[in-house]
């Protein structure tokens, strides 16, 4: 703070609110222009209305596109437009700073111009060509296990077995899960593609039917909300 050093400042994060109430007290002594800056995570971004706030930062925007998630680019975009409308909200005209290392890439850039159709169609082209949700439905399936050996087996089977019974859909896996261990446990993860979410489904239930050891390792989501 070497140029504003009589800026107050606070942060707004899960440590920072831990206690209840916490966050509701900060957001308040922030609205009565008790604290200059607010420095925070995602939670800064989310239904909150400052007329005062004139000028967002946004540090390192890009890194939620390096997330395992075919939403990735969806969900930054999202984010940036949310964040982007806390400034300005009252008779000053508001600002914001993008700070990025792909300024190019069309969730940052349409975030940038709130173009919420050009990126709407942009993103249906990405979705449609890698055959991903809406164009096609997803299911997870994330194997589990407390030894890594036998984990990756069960997966190599079922994936292999789920492929066999050649339905309309694709079986990608499996792979270690981008998190590969929680919990104590292993996790590998497959995904099927396809039309028919009955389809899938009942093929998974088909192999696990065959091999009732497999039962308590498989957690298969359809529709996933979380790739991870």
């Amino acid at each position: 703070m070497e140029r504003w050093p009589s800026a107050r400042v606070a942060r707004l994060d899960r440590d920072t609110v831990r206690r209840r109430g916490a966050a509701a007290r900060l957001l308040e002594r922030f609205a009565r222009g008790q604290i200059d800056v607010l420095v925070g995570t995602q939670m800064v971004a989310k239904g909150h209305d400052f007329p005062r706030v004139t000028l967002v930062g946004v540090v390192s925007a890009d890194v939620g596109l390096g997330v395992a998630d075919f939403r990735a680019a969806e969900r930054t975009f999202q984010l940036l437009t949310q964040v982007a409308g806390r400034a300005g909200r009252g008779d000053v005209q508001g600002e914001v700073i993008v700070q990025t290392l792909y300024p190019d890439h069309y969730s940052i850039r349409l975030a940038c111009q709130q173009a919420y159709e050009p990126f709407f169609q942009e993103e249906m082209r990405f979705r449609e060509s890698l055959r991903y949700p809406p164009a096609v439905a997803l299911v997870n399936v994330v194997v589990r296990g407390m030894d890594s050996n036998t984990t990756t087996k069960c997966a190599t089977l079922l994936a292999r077995e789920v492929r066999e019974q050649q339905g309309q859909f694709e079986v990608l896996g499996p792979a270690p899960a981008p998190i590969a261990r929680l919990r104590g446990k292993f996790r590998m993860q497959l995904f099927l593609k396809g039309p028919s979410r009955r389809e899938m489904r009942e093929a998974i239930e088909g192999v696990i039917k065959l091999h009732p050891e497999l039962k308590r390792r498989v957690v298969v989501d359809v529709d996933p909300v979380s790739m991870l």
